[in-house]
């Protein structure tokens, strides 16, 4: 495989911000490229440099021009592939991208919605948000602890975790602490940790959760209806709570259902993972590499995103001094950035028509999800798209991974567009992906009081033709996060 060949393979798997910083490094280090601002023509000018790419490659002596010139059609015949004139890319190129990755449930997708002109996306903002313990740490400094009480407090604070919870048992931290404080009782420690969690948030550094929640039923107000009863559910029957037993909880507290559903109601005001509500994460937005939009004639149409990647060119002033007929080390060096300059751009060149093809193919062969949704959505596997693309699957593979997709209906990963399939009683085939739609919408819309089992939402599906097993509801329920019947149940 030439050098050529592995750049391109390695740009079209880089996702867009990758490779945008790909780009600027190779800006520093090859004078030969620039970029082309917003001002100027969105292609270089081809006489120019077509003219300065002939000067450049009849200054090398022979030897040089035919080692470009077979380096050129090693790179030409093996890129096809990637969306230029070539054949093939060779058989035993590994995939980088295995099964799971491909058919995960879990393929990415983001529900931004569009704006008026069917493009608007997020654009990155860091908060510059402090963590939780920072926060802790700047309230424990403004609180009147001892100098002992203040060593305790760091310890306790550097062992709370993100959800808010102390993450070792209390005695690890007394025992840490004796070396430095030998007369350190456990109880200090204990009395340490009840100030931190009345902290901000309230309930901070909790042993369980039911600690976390009793912590914070009795900072309200002892006037607030149901909160003593709160107390006694949440210190006496929060495992019958957890398993959604309301009749055991009604007779236990002796309560009528519209008072258990108040009760309930309470405590679901609380905040079972304070540590969420200083938020140390930094939201990850991603860049669309293609736009999907419907045409005036009603037709979905793909287009590059042309702010994704910025557009490059030959730098005309210095590929001008490369002299012809000169071999000295200074026309060399330009010589070499200026071939490996066309190489990089007829990479890029390489990617984007790759990315733009398989996105058309993939929006034709998916054009009822874009028409109604989900539920539409076509059984697809990348030798789909490689047999009607002529690419072999490892290029299909590559442009399919970290490569997004704008569509009126949000931002999906390519990958999202492709699932596994299974029969229906027609013999038929419904992908993965509608089946998880059907799915989620059942359970959206089933009686919260009597919640459907995956053996009823089997039946349902194949009372409309499609048979899947119960396991299989079971496997894709839990890829989605839908707890189980017993945990969905709800009063009614």
């Amino acid at each position: 495989m030439t050098p050529q060949l592995q750049q391109a393979i390695r740009l079209l798997q880089l996702s867009t911000l990758e490779l945008q910083m790909e780009i600027q490094q190779a800006l520093d280090s090859n004078l030969m490229l620039e970029a082309v601002d917003g001002t100027e023509p969105e292609t270089q000018t081809d006489t120019e440099d077509s003219r300065n790419e002939a000067d450049a490659e009849t200054a090398a002596e022979t030897a040089t021009e035919a080692a470009e010139t077979s380096a050129e059609t090693e790179y030409s015949q093996a890129d096809s592939d990637l969306g230029t004139t070539a054949t093939d890319i060779p058989e035993d190129l590994p995939v980088d991208t295995g099964w799971d990755d491909i058919y995960d449930s879990g393929a990415t997708s983001y529900s931004a919605p569009a704006g008026d002109d069917d493009r608007d996306y997020l654009e990155t903002h860091n908060s510059g948000s402090e963590s939780l313990q920072e926060h802790l740490t700047w309230q424990m400094e403004m609180s009147p602890f001892t100098d002992t009480d203040q060593a305790i407090a760091t310890a306790i604070i550097d062992s709370i975790n993100d959800d808010g919870y102390l993450g070792m048992p209390l005695e690890d931290i007394h025992q840490g602490l004796l070396e430095s404080h030998p007369e350190l009782e456990f109880d200090e420690v204990e009395a340490v940790l009840h100030r931190i969690q009345h902290f901000d948030p309230i309930g901070v550094g909790a042993r369980s959760p039911g600690e976390c929640l009793e912590i914070q039923l009795k900072q309200l107000d002892p006037d607030t209806p149901w909160r003593d009863t709160a107390l006694k559910l949440i210190q006496q029957h929060l495992d019958l709570l957890g398993g959604r037993d309301y009749q055991q909880l009604m007779r236990r507290l002796k309560l009528s259902q519209p008072e258990l559903q108040e009760v309930i109601a309470l405590i679901q005001t609380l905040n079972p993972r304070p540590g969420s509500a200083i938020s140390t994460a930094t939201a990850e937005y991603v860049i669309p590499d293609v736009f999907v939009h419907k045409d005036k004639k009603g037709q979905w149409r793909v287009e590059l995103n042309p702010d994704a990647v910025p557009k490059l060119r030959i730098n005309s002033q210095y590929a001008g001094m490369v002299k012809r007929a000169d071999n000295s080390a200074d026309n060399n060096y330009l010589r070499n950035h200026l071939q490996e300059a066309r190489w990089f751009i007829k990479s890029l060149q390489s990617r984007n028509e790759t990315l733009l093809k398989v996105g058309r193919c993939i929006v034709e062969r998916q054009r009822a999800f874009f028409d109604y949704g989900e539920e539409a959505m076509k059984p697809l596997v990348l030798r789909d798209v490689a047999e009607a693309v002529d690419m072999h699957e490892s290029t299909i593979s590559r442009v399919t991974t970290q490569k997004y997709m704008h569509t009126p209906r949000g931002i999906y990963e390519f990958k999202y567009f492709f699932s596994s399939h299974v029969g229906t009683a027609d013999g038929g085939e419904c992908s993965a992906t509608a089946i998880r739609a059907m799915i989620k919408k059942l359970v959206a819309g089933e009686n919260p009081a009597k919640p459907l089992s995956d053996s009823k939402i089997a039946d349902l599906l194949s009372d409309e033709g499609i048979n899947v097993a119960r396991r299989t509801i079971a496997k894709y329920r839990e890829a989605m996060a839908i707890p189980p019947s017993n945990e969905r149940k709800r009063l009614a």
